[in-house]
Formats: C-alpha cells, structure tokens, sequence
C-alpha cells in the first residue's frame, strides 16, 4: 500500500509535469533582443504620423518595462521538468489553501508555483518553520500569516518521484514499491554536553603512566599527554625533533608542549623570545598564539611562513617594492620551490665572485632568472625528468620577462609591474645567508633562535625549511611536525621525509610516528584513510580510542535540498547541543556562499562565513573552506558537494578530502550533489 503523504505527492508531480509539458517555456528573450525592438521603433517615429505617436510611445514604454524584466532575469535557470522542485510546501492562510514547490527555478503561473529557493522570499517559510507550525513573514509590502500544513523533501530523478521525507516518516522507490526507511533521517547528535569531546579525551587520560616519574614539576603538562608523547615532549635540547602522526594524533600538541618543557627545563638558554613557532596557516598561527600562553609560556613569536619571510625580506631589501603577486605561473612556482633550485643557486654564488652585501645577494637573485639557458641547463643536469621540458621552457620565458622588469625597477622605472613572486622571498633569503651569512633583526644583529618549531611541515617547500632552520644557533634544535597524509600544496612540500632530510642536510634524523588518534572515532579515521585510496595501506591504520556514529553519506539532486536538511539539523543541534561547534566544509568559494546565504535565511543562529581562516574557536557553525581547515578541529564536520568536478581522482583532491574528513571529532556527513568524486565512490554500494 502506497502510503497517504507518497501518494499525493505522485499526483502532484504528475500534475506539474502535465503542465510543463502543456505550456512549455517561451524561448528566452534577451535584454539585446527588446533593446534592438526599441532602438527600431526611435527611428520609425521620426517618420511617423502625428496621430500615430501616442501608440509608439506606449508600446516604446511597454518595451522598456519588459527590458527592466528581462535584466533581472538574467542568468535565472529555467524549470527542468525531468527534476521541477525538491521540496513541496503546503501553506494555510485564512481560508486559502495553496501548494509552493521549491526548487532550482522559477514558474508562477495560474495553477503553478514554483519558486527558486535561493532568492524567491517566500522560500524563506519552508527554511524557518516546520510542518504544524504558525508562520508570519514579510514579504514586500505584504505580511503572510497562517499554518505550514505540509512540509515535505522530495527527490525527482527523470520525472519520477524517488523519496519523500516528511514528519510521517521517510520512503524511497525499489523496483516499483515504496519502501519505509526504518532508522529516522540523518541528525548531528551525542557531542556536546553529552559524548566524548576533545577535551575529555585528554582528561581520561590524566596521569597515565606519569605518576610514579620523577620529574613531576610539570603536572599541567604531562597530565594531558601520553607516555610516548611525553617522550618526545622531554627530548634533550639539542637536535631536530621530527614528529610524523596521523590526524588527530596530537603532532601540534607534542610540540608545543615540547616548547613548554625546554623553557622550563633551561629558561636561560630556551627564552620565549628566542623561540619562534612558523604555520601554515592564520587559523592554525591564531590557535597556537593562545595554546601557548595557557601552557605558562608568553613571548613566543608565532608567524605564517608567508609574513615572517615578507618581514625579514622587506628588511634586508628594502629597495624592492613590498607587494608581491599572489598568481604566479604554476611553472614557475614548480622550478622556484624545488629542491633543486636551492642548489642551482648555492652553486651560482659559490663560483661568481662578489663581496657580502645586499647588492651582491640582489644580484645573485637577478642573475639567476635573466641567465636563463644556464639556469635550466644546470637544473636539468642536476634533476633529469624532474619537471616536463613544456614546463621549463614557459618557467624560462618567465624567469627571462621576470628579470627584465627587475632591472628596469632597480634603475629607478616604476612602472614595471607586479616583480616579484611570493616564492621569491626565500631564494632571496636564501642568496642572502649563501652570500652575506645570517639574516639580520631590526636592531642589524644576526637572528638566532634556540628553538625553531614548524607544525604541518609537508606543505613547506625544503628551500622554506632551508631558510628557518638556517636562523638556528649552534644547538641545532628544532621540531618538525606533518603528516604526508596531509600534504595538499601541488608546488611544494613533499611526501618522503628521507628526501627532505637529506636536502636539508640532517641525514640520520629519525621520524618519530604517533599511531594513536585522539581525535576522531574509529568510524570517521577509518574513513578518512580509505579516502587515500592507493596509498591508504603506506602505513598501518591508526589505532582510535573511541567509536561514534557511522559516517553519513547524502546524495541531493540539488543544493538547496541540502541546504533544507542543514537547516533543520543545525537548527536541531543548536538547541541540544548549544556548545557544539560544527563546521561546513566547501570545495570552493562559490559553494560555501550559497550554502552560507541559504542557511543564513533560514536563520541557523551564530552562522558564520570564513573565507579567510579568521575562525572564531567558538560554539557555532563555520561555512569555510577545503583548503583553509588543516590542523583544526570541530566536533561536527558537513563536507560539501565532493563531487568530482570538485575533487578530481588525483592524490592531492584526495589528501584535501582526507584532511577535511578528519577534522571532525564526533560525526563526519559527506554530501554528494552530482557525480561523487572517485575517492567517495567506493562508500556509496554502487559505481558512481
């Protein structure tokens, strides 16, 4: 037996469909078309007969009315009757019963409604009110008041009626019969206030193993670590330190606390103002500047690698402008930022004779980009097939047309354009410590640290890395953390740490792995490794102390269907969960602003949009974006349309996924809007 809400919802689909079908859409008239009409009907005035021109002049202002229509509806989509609405909304007002289809376009016809979702504003009911509830809304000049008699999410695929959700319950069509979704629809739930948080994790955790230890003059800091982090959390102060962890296993935790106990364990040698904490990233610079003076450490300078570099550059040369472009060609980031181009330029100072000073390190730099052919010809002899000879020969073209604006600038022409590239900051770091020695601070003094930490490690280029640790002092000590899980830059970093060490120079190092997530359930890091796809077997899985929910995955013919269930979820859990931090994570810019500006409609309370990694660490929910979230956490993770046009089938969109699935400490939903990305294929039963 078809059940009652399935049934009329057939009808209706039946009954749109009839009509589209009926009365098919005009072909488009363009805003060209009506100015063209108007511009025609000018010049037949001037030959007109008097009594004539009242009638011109009214059909010139009815076309110059249809033109202001046509504007607005630029770029507005037609109704597809194959798949017209995804949600269908019942409203009583007064006396009057009418039905409102929301989807994806807009049809308001006698006997039809269909609305767009993301600007029609009577779509804003079905996203704030529930079936049963009164509503009173303005819209216009008008204020609509009644009762959302129904309030179902439907899903049409090639005319056909595929699922109905409604608080009667939820079906999906098998073979020709309605079938009953027997568990309730997805919900974020058991995090705040009533599962496992971080926080807790760490707690029960207290004193483990520590407590019959002699060095018990940090309680606060080995109380929240385990025994094998507190390990590398007490390591001599000498040396590098690199810490390799899956995510959420406490990498950027063990360092700073690591910081922590050097400057206890030798204040004099280990001043905070000695010491200095480079990131990846503003979010990750923003949560380390507080972690650590609640560790009982002030002082410490915690830079992205991008400002600390433009800071000292701007330094040490200042006759170059300060601003650098954001888009330089990938081929010449790729030749700029590989390891061997470090190499090209050590071997160019090494045998061009100059004295120490910023003149000669400016032109070391220089020289290096306008004497092309030898530049490319050493870096092919030294790195064979490392980059495809296309590749070269546009960064040859670049580094030539780069270098000539260079010079130009240097004699005193300002219109040269935009110089320097942002990757240029550290070969000229790096020509200046080859060529004068130390980087200077502002006081001229050589700059020194006792302790260099850089936290997600595997998405600096080792000519960065060259560069910081090059500011050590004579104790060499360092921390290294980063997971080549998490690698997501195309141009830089790197996915072998024996590479990396021996391009540094501190061959022997050895990589200490932390096995154990804390963060995540054993459902969410077991996902999060499958998303690796080849490579998820590199290493052995990681051991979790906890299990959750299994990990949803929602498909949606549309993205305002998603955002419908967001809404009503979000809504949900700010209610149950009022500390709950959830964040919504976006491929792109695009899509994290349409999710944003529909949920903001539908008033989800303490929204926010990050765009620009200034999160709020606070309870709430984060629309932001894929590339933005690494080395943060949240207790709910949504990702956002992994569709493959996305997340293509490449090891980089698949480590983006794979970092963006472990962000999430609780529950992990991944939403689907189109053809699924290959590493979230395999997940879905069936080829995608």
């Amino acid at each position: 037996m078809v059940p009652g809400p399935v049934q009329e919802e057939v009808q209706l689909l039946g009954r749109v469909r009839r009509y589209l079908e009926e009365h098919p859409e005009p072909p488009a008239i363009t805003g060209r078309d009506v100015l063209r009409e108007m511009a025609e009907l000018r010049e037949s005035a001037f030959d007109a007969k008097e009594e004539d021109l009242p009638a011109l002049f009214q059909h010139y202002d009815q076309l110059a009315s249809r033109a202001r229509v046509v504007g607005a509806d630029v770029g507005r989509p037609p109704v597809d009757p194959d798949c017209p609405y995804f949600a269908h909304l019942r409203l009583q007002e007064d006396r009057r019963t009418r039905d409102l289809f929301i989807g994806r376009g807009t049809r308001i016809e006698p006997g039809l409604r269909i609305v767009d979702w993301r600007d029609a504003p009577v779509s804003t009911i079905f996203y704030r009110y529930q079936e049963g509830e009164e509503f009173e809304e303005q819209v216009g000049d008008v204020v609509l008041q009644g009762t959302v008699a129904a309030r179902r999410i439907v899903g049409v695929a090639g005319g056909e009626l595929q699922r109905v959700d409604c608080p009667q319950g939820s079906w999906v069509r098998e073979d020709g019969a309605w079938i009953p979704l027997a568990r309730p629809p997805p919900s974020l739930s058991g995090g705040a206030g009533s599962a496992y948080r971080a926080g807790d994790a760490q707690k029960s955790r207290l004193g483990t193993g520590l407590a019959h230890r002699a060095d018990k003059h940090l309680p606060e800091i080995a109380a929240l670590i385990d025994p094998r982090q507190f390990d590398l959390v007490t390591r001599p102060g000498s040396g590098i330190v690199a810490i390799r962890g899956t995510a959420g296993s406490g990498k950027t935790t063990v360092a700073l606390h690591r910081i922590a106990w050097l400057v206890h364990a030798d204040p004099e040698r280990f001043r905070p103002s000695r010491m200095l904490v480079l990131v990846w990233g503003r979010a990750l610079k923003n949560y380390v500047a507080h972690v650590l003076p609640a560790l009982g450490v002030e002082g410490v300078r915690v830079e992205t690698w991008e400002a600390w570099a433009r800071s000292l550059r701007l330094r040490l040369f200042s006759r170059l402008p300060k601003a650098c472009r954001e888009d330089s060609p990938g081929s010449l980031q790729r030749i700029k930022l590989h390891p061997v181009f470090e190499t090209v330029l050590e071997r160019r100072i090494r045998t061009r004779l100059a004295p120490p000073g910023m003149a000669s390190a400016l032109d070391d730099f220089v020289s290096l980009l306008s004497d092309t052919e030898a530049t490319l010809r050493v870096f092919e002899d030294l790195a064979p097939g490392a980059l495809p000879r296309p590749t070269l020969v546009a960064a040859g073209r670049e580094m030539a047309d780069q270098a000539s604006r260079l010079r130009a600038w240097l004699d005193g022409d300002r219109s040269a354009g935009s110089i320097l590239d942002c990757e240029d900051d550290a070969l000229l770091l790096r020509a200046w410590q080859l060529r004068v020695g130390p980087l200077r601070g502002p006081d001229h003094r050589p700059v020194r640290h006792a302790h260099v930490l850089v936290d997600e490690v595997q998405d600096f280029a080792p000519l960065e890395l060259r560069v910081a640790l090059g500011t050590l002092d004579d104790g060499r000590c360092a921390t290294l953390a980063g997971d080549t899980a998490q690698h997501i830059v195309d141009v830089a970093g790197f996915t072998d740490w024996k590479a990396l060490f021996d391009h540094l120079d501190v061959q022997g190092t050895v990589v200490e792995t932390l096995r154990v997530s804390y963060r995540s359930t054993r459902e969410i890091a077991e996902f999060g490794r499958r998303l690796l796809g080849p490579h998820a077997d590199a290493e052995p899985p990681p051991r979790t102390i906890r299990a959750g929910p299994p990990v949803e995955i929602l498909r949606f013919t549309d993205h305002g269907a998603l955002v419908a269930l967001l809404a009503d979820t979000l809504r949900n859990l700010s209610r149950s969960e009022p500390l709950a931090s959830v964040a919504l994570i976006a491929p792109d810019e695009a899509c994290a602003r349409l999710v944003y500006e529909g949920l903001l409609r539908a008033e989800v309370p303490r929204l926010r949009l990050v765009l620009d990694q200034d999160f709020s660490f606070a309870p709430g929910v984060e629309v932001t974006l894929a590339r933005d979230v690494k080395g943060l956490e949240f207790d709910y993770v949504v990702l956002l349309d992994t569709s493959a046009r996305h997340y293509p089938d490449t090891d980089t969109a698949r480590r983006v996924l794979h970092v963006g699935a472990t962000r999430a400490i609780h529950q992990l939903w991944v939403t689907v809007t189109g053809t699924p990305a290959a590493a979230v294929r395999p997940f879905l039963g069936a080829p995608g």
